[in-house]
């Protein structure tokens, strides 16, 4: 152990240390500008809009969305079956999540087991392998979220949706398959009840969960996945053997968007409720000063980070990493961010200069399937597909 502690310790190794953190990123530029409206080569295209009547029965509510996109989203569930049988040759965990999970979907909360009995019928997917393709989204998704004020007070709120790391390296087009599969199922979600919007969201279709969305004049919300040792896999280990007193991080911004009153209501929520996983919860509020990012872990909040003009904070930023420790090295979106954002200024922000900041690799990736624009007057949100052309950032 000595000798492997001083191997360690070497100059030769204190230099190749010394070159990752002191060399400039081979996948960064300059910050970008007038991107927007969005176009050329990052540009992937517009997404679709589709109405959830939550009038509707439960198993009812995603018919027409899942008849128009059952061919992606199997598309979707095959390749992470695919992935699955690559580990595990003898195929036994697709039988496994086929015969067993779904008589799990029996133990979630009312109204997602339905909603999840409905997708499968509708798509013809089996239910074990759609509540698979819900699992992945607490565990997968590496993100940029960014809430920010203006000089006027009005409040912005934009993110950067990266999903899909180590699920599958495309070689030909140097790419990860499965953010690749991911784009044609993104959609833009208007959920209403008695013919009027109740909140808004961008989602993939087939998930029931919510990562980003807006409830007109109250609040906007995304959600990032938390890097931490006491992470996902643990909670949602334990909801397969029995213990159910956390909840579907997906589950959790799903509701407080259906039922939160208010930002401070929603804030309460998000910072009080026992999870399945570690997550950031990044709310934006409607008034002066409300914008924060909740760090949680699976039974506390660890910090909350607001808003503070008089002090000069006029955006919060959150990826994957606590704020008071360095990101990994390999993974530092969060200092070009800021380094976008303050050049910037208060004075310059909106959402397309935000828009801007998210354009700027390696903020925009090889991940990056989406961006999403949101603003709480009238619940207004913009989404678009992306692209990030080579050389560019693998994550």
């Amino acid at each position: 152990m000595a000798g492997w502690g001083r191997a360690l310790l070497s100059p030769a190794g204190l230099l190749v240390v010394a070159q990752l953190v002191w060399a400039p990123d081979p996948y960064g530029e300059e910050c970008r500008s007038k991107t927007y409206p969005p176009s050329g080569p990052t540009f992937k295209g517009n997404v679709p809009t589709y109405v959830i009547n939550l009038d509707l029965p439960p198993s009812k509510r995603w018919d027409n969305l899942m008849h128009d996109k059952k061919t992606e989203v199997k598309a979707v569930v095959q390749n992470i079956k695919d992935i699955a049988n690559t580990f595990f040759p003898s195929g036994k965990v697709v039988d496994i999540v086929d015969n067993k999970i779904a008589h799990l979907t029996a133990t979630l909360p009312y109204p997602f087991n339905e909603e999840l009995q409905g997708i499968a019928n509708s798509s013809g997917i089996p239910l074990g392998e759609i509540v698979i393709f819900n699992i992945f989204y607490e565990i997968f998704t590496v993100c940029t979220s960014i809430v920010a004020e203006d000089k006027t007070g009005k409040l912005y709120h934009a993110r950067n949706l990266d999903f899909g790391l180590f699920l599958g390296w495309d070689v030909k087009n140097n790419s990860w398959t499965l953010t690749q599969e991911l784009k044609p199922i993104v959609v833009n979600l208007d959920f209403q009840r008695n013919n009027k919007t109740v909140f808004r969201s961008t989602n993939f279709a087939g998930y029931i969960g919510m990562v980003s969305g807006v409830k007109p004049d109250l609040f906007t919300l995304t959600m990032n996945e938390r890097f931490s040792l006491d992470g996902g896999y643990i909670g949602i280990f334990e909801w397969f053997l029995g213990r159910r007193d956390g909840m579907w991080m997906g589950f959790l911004t799903r509701t407080v968007l259906e039922n939160a009153t208010s930002y401070q209501d929603a804030k309460d929520k998000l910072a009080k409720t026992r999870l399945l996983a570690p997550a950031y919860f990044i709310l934006g509020g409607k008034n002066s000063g409300e914008g924060c990012v909740i760090t949680r872990s699976r039974t506390a909040t660890l910090d909350i980070w607001d808003l503070d003009i008089k002090k000069g904070t006029w955006y919060v930023l959150e990826t994957n990493y606590d704020r008071w420790k360095p990101p990994l090295i390999l993974d530092n979106r969060r200092t070009p961010a800021m380094k976008c954002l303050n050049q910037t200024t208060q004075e310059n922000i909106s959402l397309p200069t935000i828009y801007d900041v998210l354009s700027t690799k390696p903020v925009l990736n090889k991940l990056t399937v989406c961006t999403t624009l949101m603003e709480v007057y009238n619940g207004h949100t913009e989404t678009y597909l992306r692209e990030c052309p080579d050389p560019c950032s693998p994550w």
